[in-house]
């Protein structure tokens, strides 16, 4: 493609984004209206001329837009001029959704238009029946390819990594590697290095794209080669991967089986769409909402929530008991009803802060046992210096409010102590539970607010009955 042809299809690209999005980034109107009468219609032309320019995000952001029935008459429509890889970009729901409602001939063919890395994307949702069968009509090569990614853990390198990839022998010239591949047809639409195996197709190096161009023809691939810079065991963590990624710059990787032979290749494309879904996928059990999708059924986001929110419960019913302790004292005093869920509420913020920042810097290794001491005393002291600042104000506030300074002086000491238990808590039970195998983003956010409710109830109640018995 020469200049002026590029020029031409970043200017279509440019004007296809235009037309199907607002300024505030969603779908327009006008546009969602034009494809709607188009599916009412059934007027296959008009529709296949309208997302024919759309790149695969933008098709998948359309589908996203439209109701469940139109999306899957959307795809049927279109038949064989239906980008299957948008549907790399949409929600597990609507994915499955779409793909229950096409045959599976329809999906076999459009398997084997899609790179490898894409192809296991739509297919590891599915029943295993319903995988088989379509294997099964896949040529045997690619079926083998497919069904040894398929094998692999879910969330692994080796679920995320793409099969096609260039490979040479050590004692190719650059010129003989250049020939292979100008002349080979089957060679992935991009990629930006060339690995080098041996006869057993154990990796022995790669050789970067650039490199290579600027060598000389007759200089042997081996002695330009470099050793393979952190390859991926096909059995690792995806969020592992990335973080390599992240680390060392990476754009490519090599990945490799349990006996070191070269089995498929992670880009940087696929690494970018995992760091998002970890980062999601994270923020969601802070939540306790798990995996949950928009598109998830009212059934499905009920029974997501469900579990926590009933330990929940239970907590908020320890965090009552512990206020039925003090009834005597909270009736001869009301004041203190009004103002106890002021220091619950402060804790159980400062130590839902703490939590957030200790639960992503385990995912991302930042936390660790060397550094967890000194990042505790950081805690313990802004948890400290914050509790005094907000105890003054409180104590102030609270003196005023109901002419009465000792309560402003409990008040404020309440607020001390679970402010500091609150920090505490927020790094402490995330380090215990990782150290434990469980998921600190799963589990974190109940256990700190339980802390937080019963020491502060408990703080602000005993300090009161003490003080007021004297």
């Amino acid at each position: 493609m020469d200049e002026t042809q590029t020029q031409q299809a970043e200017s279509s690209n440019d004007t296809a984004y235009a037309d199907i999005y607002s300024e505030d980034g969603s779908i327009r109107a006008d546009y969602l209206d034009r494809i709607d009468r188009f599916i009412e219609e059934e007027d296959v032309e008009a529709l296949a001329e309208a997302v024919a320019p759309l790149h695969e995000s933008e098709l998948g952001d359309l589908i996203e837009t439209l109701e469940a029935g139109s999306r899957r008459q959307l795809v049927l429509l279109l038949g064989d001029r239906f980008d299957f890889s948008a549907l790399t970009e949409v929600d597990e729901g609507i994915r499955l959704d779409i793909i229950d409602a096409l045959p599976n001939d329809q999906i076999a063919v459009a398997v084997q238009a899609l790179d490898s890395d894409d192809a296991v994307y739509i297919l590891e949702d599915l029943e295993e029946e319903d995988q088989a069968e379509i294997l099964a009509k896949l040529p045997f090569t690619e079926r083998i390819r497919l069904r040894r990614s398929l094998d692999y853990p879910e969330e692994s390198a080796g679920r995320r990594m793409q099969t096609e990839f260039v490979a040479v022998p050590p004692y190719w010239s650059v010129g003989q590697t250049i020939d292979y591949l100008r002349d080979s047809e089957d060679l992935p639409d991009s990629f930006a290095q060339i690995f080098v195996i041996d006869p057993t197709f154990h990796l022995v190096g790669a050789v970067d794209l650039d490199r290579l161009l600027r060598t000389p023809r007759p200089v042997k691939v081996e002695e330009i080669m470099h050793e393979t810079r952190h390859a991926i065991p096909a059995e690792m963590d995806q969020e592992e991967a990335a973080q390599i990624f992240e680390q060392y710059d990476l754009l490519s990787a090599a990945v490799v089986d349990e006996n070191e032979r070269l089995v498929g290749v992670l880009t940087i494309d696929d690494v970018v769409d995992v760091i998002q879904e970890e980062a999601e996928e994270d923020l969601k059990r802070l939540g306790g909402v798990g995996d949950e999708e928009l598109s998830d059924s009212v059934l499905e986001t009920t029974k997501s929530r469900f579990t926590w929110l009933l330990i929940n419960l239970a907590t908020a019913v320890m965090a009552s008991f512990v206020i039925g302790l003090f009834d005597a004292t909270i009736s001869q005093m009301v004041a203190l009803a009004v103002l106890m869920p002021i220091v619950a509420s402060m804790g159980g913020n400062a130590g839902t802060q703490t939590m957030t920042v200790a639960v992503r810097a385990l995912a991302t290794r930042e936390l660790s046992i060397y550094n967890a001491a000194r990042i505790i005393r950081r805690e313990l002291t802004v948890g400290f210096i914050n509790g005094i600042v907000f105890a003054i104000v409180m104590g102030v506030v609270a003196s005023l409010w109901f002419g009465d300074f000792a309560l402003g002086c409990v008040i404020a000491t309440a607020m001390v102590i679970n402010m500091v238990c609150a920090a505490l808590a927020g790094i402490f039970i995330p380090l215990m539970l990782d150290r434990f195998g469980a998921d600190p983003a799963i589990a974190s956010s109940v256990f700190v607010t339980t802390v937080t409710d019963i020491v502060g109830f408990f703080a602000f109640l005993g300090l009161a009955a003490w003080w007021f018995s004297i």
